[in-house]
């Protein structure tokens, strides 16, 4: 069987990689099965939009999944660990690249919009471009935006502000709801085409990019309440089955499944499964499984985490005398045949809508929206929460605004977004603060790190050198831009 393939390299000579979008993508006739992803959409002679949203619907889950913002996320996140080759997880240099982002699924977006052959498939490729932004944005800080993806005017596009980037990715996707029609929307197997569901994914999404402001951006009647405002006017998802996600059938793989496809590098960390045992959480039952194969009857679930932070030596000895520690996901959840891969879920936006309403941007009911966010996140896995979860004290709320009701609510959050390792990223970043310096959860640093590195959890990456020799001024004047560059600068949003 074939697999997914990640990402589509394009080469190039002497014009800047964010150059790329000049080119225009011709094909036969625009695929609308997930199967037809087969052909490829740069090597034809006619104008195939469906077949370039396919795939880039196929591949964009790993900014949620296994991909490098998402992984690496999660294991500063503390969702996993290292089960041999410990690296990121002691904190090695997170020197990472980002023109993957711009000369694949960013470059074959920007061709839907500029063929523009339907105004719906052009409008859900802007949607899809700044859920990458974002992802790109909270994890580099200061990136290429507004000169990005302009082809021969911007070959050396600036580095814009998180604070530009924001502005622009919370007007896009307030632009996008009304920019909908009658057109068909070719290629899409997310939502088949249904316009409601795509208007509620990128309210849901205007709702999450917002939220993660209220650090920086406080008041409810500043841009970011507004904007969080306005997209839940709108309507965002409020069930699973109007979940931004991406089901893999046939040849096509899970991402979670190809990462245990022959490999067992990472393991649920400890700090997970430890906190769902804590909480007798029902969600333990299928965050972990103790098989990484696909074998008929073996989908059993673990709650043996796997001791986070620890060198090569100690994480193998950990795992061989634990022969049943937690996997990423229990086995029927990660099959080759029929797995689901998350972008934004309903329990996600619940949870944002609690917090929304614990900061007085709404008129909301914290609490209802608080336990409604816990229901869809079991719901989301095929359980009920007994009674009793929401009562515990450690879970309940007391409703007066309190900073112990932040720290559950962003507890539920970082929680409910698994196996996302990017957004627990996200939440564990802006949940650190003077009352709460090592955030929520409270995360210690891996007690094996690197020697070469300062010991602290990082909280940004930062910009790969080929930057210097490609666009070499404007990451420059990024690296500039920013206080003491480095993997421990906190992002612009992340103020304490």
């Amino acid at each position: 069987m074939k697999q997914v393939k990640i990402k589509t390299k394009r080469k190039m000579k002497k014009i800047y990689i964010y150059a790329l979008t000049t080119a225009l993508v011709w094909g036969a006739a625009g695929c609308k099965k997930f199967g037809d992803t087969n052909n490829n959409p740069n090597a034809t002679t006619t104008p195939q939009v469906g077949a370039l949203l396919t795939n880039v619907e196929v591949n964009i889950t790993t900014y949620a999944t296994t991909g490098t913002t998402a992984i690496s996320g999660g294991q500063y996140a503390q969702y996993f660990a290292e089960t041999q080759y410990s690296s990121v997880s002691l904190y090695a240099l997170p020197q990472n690249a980002f023109t993957g982002s711009y000369n694949g699924q960013l470059y074959d977006l920007q061709n839907i919009i500029n063929l523009g052959t339907s105004k719906n498939t052009s409008t859900v490729a802007k949607i899809l471009q700044q859920y990458i932004f974002w992802v790109l944005t909270d994890s580099w800080g200061d990136i290429p935006y507004t000169e990005a993806l302009k082809g021969l005017e911007a070959t050396a596009p600036k580095y814009d502000s998180q604070e530009t980037i924001y502005k622009g990715i919370l007007a896009k996707l307030g632009e996008a709801v009304n920019e909908f029609d009658g057109s068909t929307i070719s290629g899409d197997i997310i939502y088949n085409g249904n316009v409601a569901q795509w208007k509620k994914a990128a309210n849901s999404l205007r709702m999450l990019v917002a939220i993660q402001l209220s650090k920086k951006v406080p008041g409810a009647a500043d841009y970011a309440a507004t904007a969080f405002k306005e997209a839940l006017a709108g309507g965002g998802i409020t069930s699973n089955a109007d979940n931004l996600d991406v089901t893999y059938t046939g040849a096509y793989f899970s991402p979670w499944y190809n990462l245990y496809n022959g490999r067992t590098d990472f393991g649920v960390a400890n700090t997970m499964t430890d906190q769902l045992v804590s909480l007798a959480d029902g969600r333990s039952q299928t965050y972990g499984g103790n098989n990484q194969e696909e074998v008929a009857g073996a989908f059993v679930s673990s709650t043996v985490g796997v001791q986070y932070g620890l060198e090569r030596n100690k994480a193998i000895d950990f795992t061989t005398n634990n022969p049943t520690w937690a996997r990423i996901l229990r086995g029927d959840f990660r099959t080759n045949n029929n797995a689901t891969a998350t972008i934004i879920t309903a329990a996600e936006v619940a949870l944002a809508r609690a917090e929304a309403a614990h900061l007085g941007w709404t008129s909301e009911n914290t609490t209802a929206m608080y336990n409604e966010g816990i229901r869809l996140s079991y719901d989301q896995w095929g359980l009920v929460p007994a009674a009793s979860y929401y009562t515990q004290s450690a879970v309940a709320l007391a409703g007066n605004g309190s900073e112990a009701d932040f720290g559950k609510i962003t507890l539920q959050r970082w929680i409910a977004s698994f196996p996302d390792g990017h957004q627990a990223w996200n939440i564990w970043r802006k949940s650190t603060t003077a009352a709460a310096p090592k955030g929520y959860p409270a995360l210690n640093p891996a007690p094996d790190a690197l020697p070469t590195s300062s010991g602290k959890i990082p909280l940004r990456f930062i910009y790969d050198t080929n930057e210097d020799q490609t666009n070499g001024a404007n990451v420059a004047a990024a690296r500039a831009a920013t206080p003491n560059y480095g993997p421990d600068a906190p992002l612009w949003w992340d103020v304490n």
